[in-house]
């Protein structure tokens, strides 16, 4: 694929470079945090889960973008670590409402503060002020193109 030539070549640069550095940000914030004893896709659905008060394994499966059978699998591992739990909807006993446990809410929120500490520790251990400060500013840019 040819870039567009109507695109300074500023522009194309910094596009891949954000793109790949936000790519690796992610990965090693998420992987910071991980408890060796789920996965990456586990967490993804813990994660997905806390904002709602129970979907179906299928409306998790799109949501997720894995097949119902894979989803199925990763309910029920962490239905066994304790960390959601199925009940009936009340509004058609047929279908399975997939929730967080207690723990399972507890176990998001330690995820999401070791995400927090994570990455602070790291702008503190390996950047200077000045540096930090460029950090906020570029940030400043960044959540303008996000917001048109």
């Amino acid at each position: 694929m040819s870039e567009n030539p109507s695109l300074s070549p500023s522009a194309v640069q910094a596009s891949r470079e954000v793109r790949a550095v936000i790519s690796r940000l992610r990965r090693r914030i998420l992987n910071a945090s991980e408890a060796e004893d789920i996965t990456l896709g586990q967490a993804s659905v813990l994660v997905r889960l806390s904002g709602k008060g129970g979907i179906t394994a299928s409306e998790l499966a799109a949501a997720e973008g894995v097949r119902h059978q894979s989803i199925t699998a990763t309910v029920a591992s962490l239905t066994a670590m304790g960390l959601v739990e199925r009940s009936p909807d009340p509004h058609d006993g047929r279908r399975l409402l997939i929730a967080l446990t207690a723990q399972g809410h507890r176990r998001v929120e330690e995820g999401r503060q070791a995400h927090k500490e994570w990455l602070a520790h790291q702008l503190q251990d390996k950047c200077t002020e000045e540096e930090r400060r460029t950090v906020i500013a570029a940030m400043t840019v960044l959540e303008r193109l996000a917001r048109d």
